[in-house]
């Protein structure tokens, strides 16, 4: 799963092209993708783990604390065209289009009276799998994909919502672990059949 489209075709990332992404790293990837058992997918696989739990409790502050400061985390409308048409995603639209400025507002409104769409919070459960890593050009930075599957349920009453993604994402090796520098996500479905958005995948 590359995320690109045919109208990113020439070689830019979707980062490039949003609001939000123009200070956002164009790392790309290189070559194959490593074996299973190679140590850097071993370490970007329990990295995308233990983000599934602290994304599960809700953990904001300690994933804030894991992502870069100049981190970018898309995720484009996408749209159904025919074949041949050339895209897969609505050129200048997101549903999320956020930098790590925007991102910590919206954790810092959890913990304010307005955070209605979370309160009581959501039970969320994130099932990460499809795990692959690929080198870059760069020795300290990979690219992971991987599929995510969020279970989301609100109340007693309502239905429960799941929604089905692809991520493409840009981890960096610091002096204190990986951390997540860009994070593109693909929806599988056009229209998004959740009430809101007020949660993280």
């Amino acid at each position: 799963m590359t995320i690109t489209t045919a109208h990113e075709a020439s070689g830019t990332t979707l980062s490039e092209q949003s609001a939000l992404g123009a200070h956002a790293p164009r790392t790309q990837r290189t070559g194959r993708s490593l074996p299973f058992n190679d140590e850097l997918h071993l370490e970007a696989h329990r990295w995308l783990v233990d983000e599934a739990y602290l994304l599960d409790e809700q953990n904001y502050d300690e994933w804030l604390s894991r992502i870069a400061d100049d981190m970018h985390y898309l995720m484009p409308v996408r749209v159904t065209t025919a074949l041949g048409a050339g895209y897969s995603t609505s050129p200048g639209m997101a549903h999320m289009d956020e930098n790590k400025y925007s991102l910590s507002r919206r954790v810092a409104r959890f913990a304010t009276e307005h955070a209605w769409t979370e309160d009581p919070p959501s039970r969320l459960r994130h099932y990460v799998t499809n795990v692959r890593t690929f080198r870059t050009e760069k020795a300290d930075e990979i690219i992971v994909e991987s599929a995510v599957l969020l279970f989301r349920s609100r109340g007693d009453v309502g239905e429960a919502a799941t929604v089905s993604a692809g991520r493409e994402d840009l981890l960096r090796r610091t002096g204190t672990g990986w951390h997540l520098a860009r994070r593109t996500i693909m929806l599988d479905e056009a229209v998004i059949r959740m009430q809101n958005l007020a949660i993280f995948l």
